[in-house]
């Protein structure tokens, strides 16, 4: 079996001059949870598209479960693909269990699982109620349920938290992580960079229809060298041997009210510990923080630019 569920090669998509995607290489392993982020218009939700098959590359090649999404083997591969799209327009006047069984039949997949499909994202009191007296964060919960119609193995989640509330983030993410111990392939996209922080395996970073980089948090992190943030607390007499300390790192700490915030090169963490310790009992205590997602992926797209 071919090592990868997603393969893409020098993919592109051109709208006349617009260049939506442009020369993507991406390769997404059997139950890996890969985070696809970028900005409004990145690129994301075409190449998206084009992996589901849904728009033709202008350049490349991409493959599904080592099928040729352009090939015509990739209808069956489609069926153990679920999507869920940023949003689409559901029909208002059918229940929440009409509207499921609407998309399993047009999946052929087994109408059966469509109660306990709602019970499992949370719609099991609501299935009898017209979609039209769904929340924003309901709808999104019935359209997570249609992606997981049939038992798919690869999953393409466009921006699946919006509109939810923090309990429904919560319920979703358990879902994920349930999933991947089945070992379904996850491709999600978010604009919540917190979220998908310490959910995913590794991310791709897009940028004006080219990836900029790909790998986990902790590696796009120390790529970029990002300085680390130091917030100390000290006793009041300590604060002049608190800046003597780092006066060989270059480091003028902003002091206010017992706390000394300053920021490091990441080369430099382990000796400014180091000298941080030499104080003894003056020092009362230490918070290290590293890059926020936010922070190196703006990093990034500063450095594509």
């Amino acid at each position: 079996m071919n090592a990868n569920s997603i393969e893409v090669r020098g993919v592109a998509r051109h709208y006349g001059p617009v260049r939506a995607v442009d020369g993507v290489d991406l390769a997404v392993a059997h139950g890996e949870v890969m985070g696809l982020i970028g900005h409004n218009g990145a690129g994301k939700t075409t190449l998206f598209k084009m992996m589901l098959g849904l728009e033709r590359p202008s350049a490349g090649a991409i493959k599904i479960d080592g099928i040729a999404v352009s090939g015509p083997r990739f209808r069956d591969v489609r069926r153990r693909v679920g999507y869920m799209p940023e949003t689409t327009s559901l029909y208002p006047n059918l229940t929440g269990l009409e509207t499921l069984r609407f998309f399993a039949r047009l999946k052929n997949a087994d109408a059966k699982q469509c109660t306990t499909l709602l019970a499992r994202v949370g719609l099991g009191h609501a299935g009898a109620r017209p979609v039209r007296q769904y929340s924003k964060g309901m709808a999104q919960r019935l359209l997570f349920a249609q992606a997981l119609l049939g038992q798919p193995r690869i999953l393409f989640l466009d921006e699946p938290t919006h509109g939810l509330d923090p309990s429904g983030v919560s319920d979703f993410y358990a879902t994920l992580d349930e999933l991947r111990t089945h070992g379904v392939t996850i491709v999600l996209t978010s604009h919540v960079l917190s979220e998908v922080e310490q959910r995913v395996d590794r991310l791709a970073l897009m940028s004006a229809g080219k990836l900029q980089a790909c790998g986990s948090v902790q590696a796009l992190r120390e790529a970029l060298d990002l300085p680390l943030a130091f917030d100390v607390a000290v006793r009041d007499d300590a604060e002049p041997d608190l800046r003597a300390v780092l006066t060989p790192f270059a480091i003028e700490p902003d002091i206010r009210d017992g706390r000394a915030r300053f920021r490091c090169a990441r080369g430099a963490k382990v000796g400014v510990l180091a000298a941080l310790s030499g104080l003894g009992q003056r020092l009362l205590d230490v918070t290290l923080k590293e890059p926020t997602l936010e922070d190196v992926y703006l990093g990034y797209r500063k450095a594509a630019q």
